[in-house]
């Protein structure tokens, strides 16, 4: 016999593999099967076997089997972790910054300019010019010049008032209670009204925003120019909401309610009123109860 005929036999030769019962050895069923359909299954098997690895390694189990992936992951991992670190530190900076410049606010000295180059203005940041926080703007010194150029008078300031001015409905800026009255000749020139912390403060009218700035003696104030030459001030704030030209609503939140200043004994909002360069007593036109 030749060696084709071998091979051929070889290949031709069957295996019989039989299920049977284990109590009465009968038999449930069989299967012939030759040496060539079974290495064609193992053949198969193995391609399957080798298929489904590569798309598992690309996929579900990427993260086991690509080290690549790994790599990857770690690499943007360091790179997310050295991103919250610069924040950190450029947060710990601009609070070193902010607890030395308080610090020299209660010491009497100008505040530091330099709160991080991030924090300031746009405008400021490329002029490359050295900016002073504290400085008064323009309108604001226009403010305080038309003030100071008008005698005011302290007996009837109401005879001042407007008709139109006194059809207007005003906002009362908050609740609270009254703690020291309008006098001008003490030179208290509004109203103090203690409320509850961190309550907000409001625009009693439409205008816009004049002044919005920090002052030793007064902390965060705010102004804000109504129609019919009307200007409202409010001092002793927490936070401005606000800046200088923004457009406001009567009754929109400006500001939150603080202790700050020099001449400040307790959380409160000092507020004035001002008609033409004379100041206005509050209580007669808004009731804050």
């Amino acid at each position: 016999m030749g060696l084709r005929e071998k091979s051929k036999s070889w290949l031709k030769t069957k295996f019989l593999f039989v299920i049977r019962k284990e109590e009465d050895f009968s038999v449930i069923t069989s299967i012939s099967i030759t040496k060539l359909k079974l290495g064609l299954i193992l053949i198969l098997f193995i391609f399957i076997s080798v298929g489904f690895s590569l798309i598992a390694s690309r996929t579900f189990l990427k993260a086991w089997f690509d080290p690549e992936y790994l790599e990857s992951e770690n690499t943007a991992r360091i790179i997310e972790l050295a991103d919250i670190v610069d924040s950190l530190l450029v947060e710990v900076k601009q609070r070193d910054q902010y607890v030395k410049n308080i610090q020299r606010v209660i010491s009497g000295n100008e505040m530091e300019a330099v709160m991080g180059e991030d924090s300031l203005p746009v405008q400021a940041r490329n002029s490359g010019k050295e900016i002073n926080l504290f400085e008064k703007s323009e309108a604001t010194k226009s403010i305080e010049s038309e003030f100071k150029g008008v005698t005011m008078d302290f007996n009837n300031p109401t005879t001042i008032v407007s008709s139109s001015f006194t059809e207007t409905y005003l906002f009362p800026p908050l609740r609270g209670v009254v703690v020291s009255v309008y006098e001008p000749n003490m030179g208290h020139f509004g109203v103090d009204i203690v409320a509850s912390e961190n309550e907000p403060v409001k625009a009693i009218a439409a205008g816009t925003v004049v002044m919005a700035s920090w002052t030793l003696e007064t902390g965060y104030v705010i102004g804000i120019q109504h129609a019919n030459e009307l200007v409202s001030f409010y001092k002793h704030n927490s936070v401005l909401l606000k800046s200088v030209g923004d457009v406001i609503r009567g009754g929109e939140i400006i500001s939150i309610i603080g202790n700050t200043g020099e001449l400040t004994t307790g959380q409160h909002l000092h507020f004035e009123l001002w008609f033409k360069g004379n100041s206005l007593n509050p209580q007669e036109f808004i009731t804050f109860n």
